[in-house]
């Protein structure tokens, strides 16, 4: 006999919900609480090490709502992955409520840690509010927005987790953060005048001058007065001159030893930004978003505007942010004017979070310091992106965006590989161990902008960027910065994947640490295989497909210097298909930072010792004394600290050097972006002349690669430099070249599907005319967006590389030999 429907409609239901994704420190608890009693159902709902678990109790039809509700009313900084539900037997709840968090368990912590958020428009009213009781104070918070990951100890997220945990909060911020219809309900850095953090202001030797708002005024004018103001921020100290004093800035230049890399600039609001820089809707939203990242923009004037020549020298592009902490928006409100805002460190260090540390550390740099006693766990520089073919581009992916997770499926993109692929491209440690299943991989990214990624259940946590390895300091934070965020998800890797450059910091760390009892499997990835596949991890791609990866510097497994390469991936295998025609770098590494060093290397592969012998009328050979050239003559000749490389990044270099644009620079990359700067806005569809060659011998039995032999391009820049051609001329035919060449080797080859990873795609001018070139022959393009294209971006690749090709990783036996 059916039951009556009105006994269906009056029967209670429990249902169990798990969920997984960004859901802790944004105000999902709350969220839930509320949308619960306005059902009328029962339950609870608390934080777990892996995301929010919930027990509710009513009428099914409320319980269907709840459920539908919460994908659909979400909170704005929350974000869904997996909602898992169980329906149970009832078990009798009387009431709604909010639950302990659940520390104490054996599963793997998988929580999602919120990056660290800017102030939200409530907080922002409250601040300048002469009425309110967080008037003027420079740490105030809620659920939806301040410090997450910079503060962050531990999972699951609460207060006695964070560093603000030394704080105890008074009986009104405690009554907040204890109701759940409150926006601060288990906002665990809460706090207010009364019993949060302060402020004080020291002088260079560390002694208090000034506490509380008069510590922010005298702050104020110390930047008015043209002086350097150390200020500790969210994730570490910023180094802050007036963008506007032409001395200030220099001098600022002057003692952190950086003498030309752009500076980036704070501007009070959105509306000042605009006077100085053109904003589209996209920039504008990125600017004012919750990661509140430094954004590339194009300045109006190069040479207008209010902001110091010596900000970014040569450069038309403005990196510009917002006020992102109360403290910003207080101290920004007090001048009134754009302050460059740089790493609180000197060049190639790692940025100072401990206010002790930075007296030592920048005392040199820094007239005075903006300290305050909440503790920073771990440094995050500020992020930096731009607009690319209309979309967001991550070029350094730190406060705002880590570490967040990337989501990395363990799905092959093809099954069989082939004996070629192996040898060349994927070299184990000598071991007997086979690589468990599940994987838990730690990926230790490259040299250069360093990042670390730890991937399990499918995701890949990204640390935030780290920097160059090239100095104790930065060796320290690369090691802390991996011990911590391992340490926050209970994470013990059981393989190891890393650079193939023996060299590397980043690789001897892997080996040493794969050396444990018992000892870890150690996988090494060849660097230009670790760009294209992240692009591969980020857009969940599919073989077959051409990856094209073009940087500066990656370890070539046949002896030199890649950085111009074409790999085909298929179904059953991936090979390197193409590569630019080598040439020497007189001086190997010194050459990065002397371009007219390329230059020669160049003129020397076409001409041989003639280039001495002659006459040639080029500030290039200008630029050396006769000394000198008889050096790089013996280097060359006798093949002397003068490694071969196809990278593109250097071919720029050599370019700009043969141009006269740049003999020498103090950053990598500089040449290269004069080059591109140098178009100026030029629109041409003229390119130089080139060809795709057999190399005289095969790398290995079945190869076929094909190399872009650059001397036709090369000889056409040379003439049109004789002509006296227009320079933005010049550099946007040798651009067009570079992309031209491009679609010729993938028409040949057929792929649809192209990736494009690497440095050098950076380069606004050059990926964007390549996209535009390959979708108007109808290939499907896809490139770094929210990982970096730059070796911010190895970490993932490596990681997704070994996922998908555990099958071609030898386990036993010897190590692979290299080609």
């Amino acid at each position: 006999m059916s039951q009556p429907s009105s006994d269906l409609n009056s029967r209670q239901y429990r249902l169990q919900l798990r969920i997984q994704g960004t859901v802790q420190g944004v105000g999902f608890r709350p969220f839930i609480y509320r949308l619960a009693t306005q059902l009328n159902l029962t339950g609870w709902v608390n934080n777990s090490v892996q995301g929010v678990c919930i027990e509710v109790e009513g009428l099914r039809e409320n319980l269907e709502q709840f459920q539908r509700r919460i994908q659909q009313e979400k909170p704005p900084q929350s974000e869904i992955q997996s909602l898992d539900s169980v329906w149970l037997p009832t078990v009798g709840y009387s009431q709604f409520e909010i639950h302990v968090s659940e520390s104490t368990t054996h599963a793997q912590k998988s929580a999602i840690v919120l990056p660290d958020l800017s102030t939200c428009s409530d907080c922002l009213q409250e601040i300048f509010d002469p009425e309110n009781r967080r008037y003027q104070y420079p740490f105030t918070n809620c659920t939806n927005c301040g410090p997450r990951y910079s503060i962050i100890q531990a999972l699951p997220y609460d207060r006695n987790h964070t560093t603000m945990a030394t704080f105890t909060m008074c009986s009104d911020c405690q009554k907040e953060y204890n109701n759940p219809l409150n926006r601060r309900f288990h906002a665990q850095p809460n706090a207010c005048p009364v019993c949060g953090p302060q402020l004080e202001l020291w002088d260079k030797n560390g002694y208090i001058i000034a506490s509380f708002q008069e510590a922010l005024k005298q702050s104020a004018d110390i930047i008015r007065l043209g002086q350097i103001l150390a200020l500790k921020g969210l994730g570490g100290f910023l180094l802050i001159v007036d963008a506007r004093n032409e001395t200030a800035v220099q001098n600022l230049r002057t003692r952190k030893r950086r003498p030309a890399k752009p500076l980036a600039v704070m501007y009070p609001n959105l509306e000042q930004v605009k006077q100085d820089c053109l904003v589209s809707e996209l920039e504008e939203k990125l600017l004012s978003s919750p990661a509140s990242p430094i954004v590339l923009l194009r300045r109006i004037s190069p040479l207008g505007g209010i902001i110091s020549p010596s900000v970014t020298p040569g450069n038309p592009y403005l990196g510009v942010m917002l006020p992102y902490t109360p403290l910003h928006h207080l101290l920004l409100a007090e001048l009134n004017f754009p302050i460059v805002a740089t790493s609180g460190n000197f060049t190639s260090e790692p940025i100072c979070i401990d206010e002790a540390e930075a007296v030592t550390r920048l005392n040199q740099i820094a007239d005075f310091f903006l300290v305050h006693n909440r503790p920073i766990v771990r440094p995050i520089d500020d992020s930096v992106v731009r607009v690319i073919a209309g979309e967001e581009m991550v070029l350094r992916r730190a406060r705002g965006y880590a570490p967040l997770p990337v989501p990395i499926p363990e799905e092959s993109i093809g099954a069989d590989r082939s004996p070629f692929y192996q040898t060349n491209f994927s070299l184990a440690q000598p071991s007997d161990l086979s690589i468990e299943t599940p994987k838990k991989i730690l990926a230790v990214g490259g040299h250069l902008k360093n990042t670390i990624a730890i991937v399990f259940n499918q995701k890949a946590f990204l640390s935030q960027h780290i920097g160059d390895l090239e100095n104790p300091q930065a060796l320290a934070a690369f090691q802390e910065v991996t011990n911590s965020l391992s340490q926050i998800y209970d994470f013990q890797p059981n393989v190891i994947v890393c650079d193939a450059h023996p060299d590397y910091y980043s690789t001897q760390f892997a080996e040493k640490l794969s050396q444990q009892n018992p000892p870890i499997p150690l996988i090494r990835v060849q660097h230009h295989l670790a760009h294209i596949f992240s692009v591969i991890a980020e857009h969940h791609l599919q073989s077959p497909l051409l990856g094209i990866a073009w940087d500066g510097t990656g370890y070539g497994l046949d002896g030199t210097i890649w950085g111009g390469e074409f790999f085909q991936l298929t179904e059953t295998q991936i090979q390197r298909i193409g590569s630019f025609r080598p040439f020497p770098l007189p001086g190997g590494d010194k050459a990065v930072y002397e371009p007219r060093r390329i230059a020669l290397g160049l003129l020397y592969e076409l001409f041989g010792n003639s280039i001495f012998n002659l006459k040639i009328n080029l500030d290039l050979m200008q630029s050396f004394t006769t000394q000198e050239l008889k050096i790089m003559q013996t280097m060359l000749n006798r093949k002397l600290n003068t490694p071969l490389t196809s990278s593109v990044g250097r071919l720029f270099d050599g370019v700009a050097a043969l141009l006269g644009i740049a003999q020498t620079v103090s950053f990598e990359g500089q040449a290269a972006m004069a080059l591109e700067f140098a178009i100026e806005g030029l629109e041409t569809d003229e390119y130089y002349s080139f060809e795709w060659c057999d190399l005289p011998q095969p790398l290995e039995k079945g190869e076929n690669l094909k190399y872009f032999n650059w001397e036709s391009t090369i000889q056409g820049i040379l003439q049109d430099k004789i002509n006296h051609k227009p320079l933005n001329l010049i550099s946007a035919k040798f651009h067009n070249t570079l992309v031209e060449a491009v679609v010729e080797i993938a028409k040949k080859l057929g792929e649809k599907t192209i990736t494009l990873s690497g440095g050098c795609f950076q380069n606004q001018y050059l990926i964007e005319r390549m996209i535009k070139r390959l979708c108007q022959e109808q290939f499907q393009v896809y490139w770094s967006q929210k990982i970096p294209p730059n070796d911010g971006g190895l970490a993932l690749g490596q990681a997704a590389f070994l996922i998908n090709h555990q099958q071609s990783v030898p386990n036993r036996g010897k190590k692979a030999e290299k080609s």
